[in-house]
């Protein structure tokens, strides 16, 4: 069965922009799993442009259904994800000047590195 995680890291954008606290992503990740959905997801980048590290430790405890972190394995993200302990960890290539992802990993060339990694998770 395909299942819905939402990533609210748009919501956190617009937030950023307007400077404040409105649209709340705290509430907003409420709001996605009253309305039905069965995770929440974030992806932290070193500018936090969109999400912001100290937006995880908050929202963290509200989380009832599946909180995926997905983000470039740096040593910053991993200390990030084990402090946060999401129940799922996505990993992405991502430069960190990208502005979005578009890139899959060549799991045959990094083998040897996400295995490093993951272990640590």
């Amino acid at each position: 069965m395909t299942r819905l995680s939402v990533n609210i890291n748009k919501i956190a954008t617009i937030r950023n922009a307007r400077g404040g606290n409105i649209p709340d992503v705290k509430q907003a990740a409420i709001n996605c799993q009253l309305f039905g959905a069965d995770g929440i997801t974030v992806h932290p980048r070193p500018d936090e442009r969109h999400i912001r590290f100290s937006d995880l430790t908050e929202i963290r405890p509200i989380i009832t259904t599946e909180f995926n972190i997905e983000g470039n394995p740096s040593e910053s993200f991993i200390q990030l994800v084990i402090s946060v302990n999401p129940h799922q960890v996505t990993l992405v290539p991502d430069a960190h000047d990208a502005i979005t992802s578009n890139a899959g990993w060549d799991t045959k060339r990094h083998r040897s590195f996400l295995s490093e990694v993951i272990a640590r998770f």
